[in-house]
């Protein structure tokens, strides 16, 4: 119960008083959009962009900890395409998105807060190398898939899709971030450091990110109202919640991951379906019902599978 009152439960305060005042109509719509907006396109990327600028590469980007985290999402993206295919007969173009739900975990906004709470801040430098690709990765994934679903019969080339995907990713703010903090850690491995004042002021930014994010993601929320599609919806949860951080835990167990890499791998795989995968579905105007329901269910329920985890965890 202790992990339950003193880790989980802050963070998921914070999200239930901003689905609380954007209910009682105190912090309305174009007040969430313009946080969210602030909190995902600038503070987010700044908060990447300081944790890849100080993260040690070559120590944390090491398969033993990467493989058994990646393994589990695509095994879940696959998961829950087959079932969103074979199950329920959605169209192609749905099953993609349904996939893309299974596989995006809420790796910064709901893992880096509650990994921190649970283990303290030295031990988020795993975290930091998983969500350092996972962005790009599952992003560049997602577009390419969902464009070559979509331009097949159309006659568009392979490089042609290609290109496009590859630009919807670079595009993406969290990716230029993370592309930014990587080449100012390499620039400061050779010497070229940056002023104190230039840190002391993107630290200012970071440091607002988690809590303006969490708020804004209690409002955005309020928005998803849960309706229909309970089997799909159910096996998304199922998916993301208990599939791939039990892989992930397995994976990690049989390979002889440490420790301080299962919690990393375990407990970012662990985090319900981030707003980024309705945004996904949003895009290509596809499965929007069952993206938007999942993410309310999963950030819900996942109170409770976040604290099974923490127990299971060493």
């Amino acid at each position: 119960m202790t992990a339950l009152f003193n880790i989980i439960v802050p963070v998921f305060l914070i999200v239930g008083f901003g689905y609380l005042v954007a209910w009682r109509g105190m912090f309305r719509e174009g007040a969430v959009d313009g946080l969210m907006t602030y909190a995902q396109n600038f503070a987010a990327p700044t908060l990447l962009f300081v944790s890849m600028s100080r993260l040690d590469l070559g120590a944390e980007f090491r398969p033993g900890l990467l493989l058994p985290f990646y393994v589990g999402a695509f095994s879940s993206y696959f998961i829950g395409w087959a079932g969103a295919r074979f199950l329920f007969h959605r169209p192609r173009m749905d099953c993609v998105a349904i996939g893309f739900v299974c596989l995006f975990s809420n790796s910064l906004l709901l893992g880096i807060p509650i990994m921190e709470r649970a283990y303290g801040p030295d031990s988020l430098s795993g975290n930091w190398a998983i969500i350092a690709i996972h962005s790009p990765l599952l992003y560049t994934f997602g577009i390419t898939v969902m464009e070559f679903t979509r331009a097949h019969g159309s006659g568009l080339s392979m490089g042609r899709v290609a290109l496009r995907a590859m630009t919807g990713v670079l595009r993406t703010p969290l990716v230029i971030g993370i592309l930014a903090g990587m080449a100012v850690n390499v620039l400061q491995q050779a010497g070229l450091a940056m002023p104190e004042g230039f840190w002391a002021a993107v630290d200012m930014i970071a440091g607002s990110a988690l809590p303006a994010a969490l708020f804004g993601l209690g409002g955005v929320l309020y928005r998803y109202r849960p309706e229909g599609d309970t089997g799909t919806i159910v096996m998304c949860c199922a998916c993301s919640l208990l599939v791939h951080p039990g892989l992930a835990y397995g994976l990690g167990r049989i390979t002889g991951l440490d420790d301080a890499g299962l919690r990393s791998a375990v407990m970012t795989a662990a985090m319900a379906p981030g707003v980024n995968a309705y945004l996904f579905a949003n895009l290509y105007g596809v499965a929007k019902r069952v993206a938007a329901t999942t993410v309310l269910v999963g950030t819900a329920v996942s109170v409770l599978s976040i604290w099974m985890w923490l127990a299971i965890l060493p």
